[in-house]
């Protein structure tokens, strides 16, 4: 009985662990260079899931490099919220 007691709530904490991991990385505040960066790393930024980041994706390649961070608002779908939220984190090079 002890044993079961332990082996849940090791699942327990692992389940914690692994969820807050992916908001754990956010906060560190890494950098995504947005001329450069895959769709994994652009889904790293704030509000920004798998189809928004293919659009950035997308974008670039049709128009070329990003010639400000905040031109990532001409991306369809991603406005001035989006912007508030990641404009630290959000870099051209």
């Amino acid at each position: 009985m002890l044993n079961r007691k332990r082996i849940l709530i090791f699942c327990l904490v692992g389940v914690v662990l692994i969820a807050f991991v992916p908001l754990l990385m956010a906060e560190q505040g890494q950098k995504v260079n947005i001329n450069t960066a895959s769709v994994q790393e652009i889904m790293q930024l704030s509000n920004i899931g798998p189809q928004y980041a293919q659009r950035v994706v997308e974008y670039r390649e049709k128009n070329g490099p990003f010639q400000k961070a905040e031109d990532i608002m001409k991306v369809k779908g991603i406005g001035s919220k989006t912007w508030e939220l990641n404009k630290d984190r959000i870099v051209v090079e």
